[in-house]
């Protein structure tokens, strides 16, 4: 499970996730990605999961790039318990994702594994995604 080895603060506010992503917008290892969409909050699980199915998708083929890092701290009360009393404990890590970040790339295989791969791994997001592509492919259509 991916979390920081260390971390200046141990807890965090919850910040906004307004706007489209400053960096990490283009595609700058592989030539597939899988873009998000929408705002959101990525879990550290969510990420394994997916990592796991593009890898079992590709079946040991190409290379995978993670380009998004759950660094941010979720915190969370116990269940029944009252008001106040200070911040919950930290149960798990985040990435912060807006509209237009690139979340994974895929690189060294044809077109087709590369994308089912990508899609199956949307699957494992609570965010929108899309698959996005460096490569132009030809439309079938003569010029």
């Amino acid at each position: 499970m991916l979390m920081p080895k260390r971390v200046k603060w141990r807890k965090q506010q919850r910040g906004n996730t307004r706007g489209k992503a400053l960096r990490g917008a283009e595609l700058t290892y592989g030539e597939y990605g899988l873009m998000s969409l929408e705002p959101g909050w990525v879990t550290a699980r969510q990420i394994e999961a997916a990592r796991r199915t593009i890898s079992r998708s590709m079946r040991r083929r190409g290379k995978v790039w993670i380009r998004i890092f759950p660094d941010k701290p979720y915190t969370q009360k116990p269940p029944e318990t009252r008001m106040g009393k200070g911040k919950g404990n930290v149960e798990y890590w985040v990435a912060v994702v807006r509209p237009g970040r690139i979340m994974f790339e895929v690189g060294g295989l044809d077109a087709e594994t590369a994308k089912e791969a990508l899609h199956q791994a949307s699957y494992k997001f609570s965010v929108k995604t899309k698959i996005v592509s460096r490569v132009q492919e030809s439309t079938g259509e003569q010029e």
